[in-house]
This record gives structure tokens, C-alpha cells and sequence, in this order.
């Protein structure tokens, strides 16, 4: 008999997630602001205080440190927190919990303690939100050893990978791409299952370049990608799902078959997640390179207001022109 499943929008999926785990794991707690009775400002969380009470989908003050903070405390004496910081722009102030004790309990305590929590955050830009609210600094957290960083791309991996995250002994940063919170549906399971952290997914077999993406930019590296076979240029869509820890083994052997490569991501390019792609398949398969790596990314900015904003993202056209690049040098 098949599985039963329902056709979810990825934030529905991260829903359906939190409502799996919290119905299977009394330890699951839920807590932000405004998360509880108004279900969130995405409605990520409609519904859950209905059903499972203040003790576990608790509204917060407008405080992040306080939010993470506590969640820390939570983790440590077994309980299993999901805070969520609003927007990712919003998170700077919690910034010091999380790299600071969050990520180190596990060593500073020599094993005696873990942080089994994860910090969920709407990421990205293109909605025409205010500053602050469009911010794509997955690299800073990436580079924090201690910390898994999952950016889903798809409903069905959405709850999938939320699921490992909750069940994850360590501290997970679950950063949501809202630009396609309710961009398109997907059949996801109803029962609980996990999408493993640490491994990509290839959206698009190619020989003739590894383009290599995640979160909100996968839709329009497609795009980008199913244009240019119209051209003969066969491209190799890699969905990294995890930035850290980054699955390697899947980039290189992408990259080995292919000899050129891209990275498409929404964050600046310098210091950006790409760097560390390029630098990995230089290290790991130089003697297949056969251009340079090209970087197709946001720009070295702030992330700017409404008039630019379609500018600033990467989107089909300004994909297609990188991967030429690089397919003709």
C-alpha cells in the first residue's frame, strides 16, 4: 500500500515538520516570537499552540540572545528546542549564544554536555522586504566549527531534513529560503521520515559543467540550466542541501566528470560559500580542471532595497552567461 502523503508548499512542509516531531517527542519545544498564537509571521507554526499548550510553542520576548540563550539551557538538560529567529537579519544579536556556547558545549564539556536544538531562520532575498530582512550570511556560520548549517530547497526535503535536524545530539542552523516559501508544491510523505544532513542531491544529470547551488537560487539554476541544452551545453545541476558539513564527495565526483564549474549563491561573492567550493575541487581534483570556477553570486553590498533587488539576486539570464563563461574558455 502506498504511503499516504499531502501536497505541501515548502513552508507548510516546515510545519508539517515541527508537528511530526512535537507529536513523537514530547522533548520538542518550539519558541520565538510571535510563533505561538499568531503562528508565526510566516505562519510556519499555525496551529501548533492550539494543539500542544504554552509549555511547548512559547511566545517570546523581542530578544534574541534571550531566545537562543535559552534554548541552550533547554539542550543541555536534555530537552530538544527549535527557537526561531523571524528573519535571518535578526539573528545578530544572538550571534555571540551561538558561537560561543552553542557550538562549543560539546568539547567545552568534554562530551559531558550536548546542544541538541535548532535555530530556524527565513532567508534570502526577493520578497521586498525592509532592510534587515534579506540577509543570505550562511558563510558565517558555516565557517563555525560545532554547527551543521541545512538550507532545504524543495517541500519534501524541507521536512525531511528538518526532522534529522531535531534529532540531531548537536546544534543545527535551519535557514529557510522564504522567496520560495509558497512558490510551487510537492507531494511529502504524512509519517515521519529523515532526509540525512551532509548529502547533496543532484536535480540535473550533465556532462559539460558541475553548477553547484542551494536554498532559493536551485529553481533558477534549473531554469538556467534547461535553457542552455537548447544551445548543447549539458549541465549538471547539484543541489548541496547541506553547507556545512559541505558533501564533497558529491561535488568532486560531479566535477570529475564534467571538468568545469559553477557556483551559484545569493550571498556577496567575496568570503561566500563559493570560495570554499572552488577551493575544495582545486585541492581534490586539479587534474580535471579544465577553466576557471565561476562564481555567480550576489554582490559585494548591502542587500539593497526594492528597485535593485531583482538585480542584486542571481536569476536565469546572468546563471546562463556564467555558465557560458565558463563552458567557453
Amino acid at each position: 500500500m502506498a504511503a499516504e502523503s499531502e501536497n505541501l508548499t515548502l513552508v507548510q512542509a516546515v510545519r508539517d515538520g515541527l508537528h511530526t516531531e512535537m507529536e513523537r517527542d514530547d522533548d520538542v519545544v518550539v519558541m520565538g516570537e510571535d510563533v505561538g498564537k499568531n503562528g508565526g509571521v510566516f505562519r510556519a507554526t499555525e496551529g501548533l499552540h492550539d494543539e500542544f499548550g504554552d509549555n511547548r510553542v512559547v511566545d517570546t520576548p523581542l530578544a534574541e540572545s534571550g531566545i537562543i540563550g535559552t534554548a541552550i539551557g533547554m539542550a543541555a538538560y536534555g530537552m530538544r528546542p527549535v527557537p526561531e529567529i523571524q528573519f535571518l537579519g535578526f539573528i545578530y544579536p544572538g550571534f555571540d549564544q551561538i558561537v560561543s556556547h552553542a557550538a562549543r558545549l560539546r568539547t567545552r564539556s568534554r562530551g559531558q554536555y550536548t546542544c541538541p536544538m535548532v535555530i530556524r531562520a527565513p532567508y534570502g532575498g526577493g520578497i521586498r522586504a525592509p532592510e534587515h530582512h534579506s540577509e543570505s550570511s550562511e558563510a558565517m556560520f558555516a565557517h563555525q566549527p560545532g554547527l551543521k548549517v541545512v538550507i532545504p530547497s524543495t517541500p519534501y526535503d524541507t521536512k525531511g531534513l528538518l526532522t534529522s535536524a531535531i534529532r540531531s545530539p548537536d546544534p543545527v542552523v535551519f535557514l529557510e529560503p522564504k522567496l520560495i516559501y509558497r512558490a510551487f508544491r510537492e507531494e511529502v510523505p504524512t509519517e515521519s521520515y529523515e532526509v540525512p544532513i551532509g548529502e547533496a542531491a543532484v536535480r540535473r544529470e550533465g556532462t559539460d559543467i558541475s553548477v553547484y547551488t542551494w536554498g532559493a537560487m536551485t529553481r533558477p539554476t534549473l531554469e538556467a540550466a534547461e535553457s542552455l541544452a537548447d544551445e548543447g551545453i549539458d549541465a549538471e545541476v547539484v543541489d548541496l542541501r547541506t553547507v556545512s558539513p559541505l558533501d564533497e564527495e558529491t561535488i568532486v565526483e560531479s566535477f570529475e566528470k564534467t571538468g568545469r564549474a559553477a557556483v551559484v549563491h545569493e550571498a556577496p561573492k567575496t568570503g561566500g560559500l563559493g570560495a570554499e567550493i572552488a577551493a575544495t575541487l582545486q585541492e581534490e581534483a586539479l587534474l580535471y580542471q579544465e577553466a576557471p570556477v565561476e562564481r555567480i553570486t550576489g554582490f559585494d553590498t548591502p542587500f539593497p532595497l526594492y528597485a535593485l533587488e531583482d538585480y542584486y539576486l542571481p536569476e536565469p539570464a546572468r546563471i546562463e552567461d556564467g555558465i557560458r563563461d565558463a563552458v567557453e574558455f
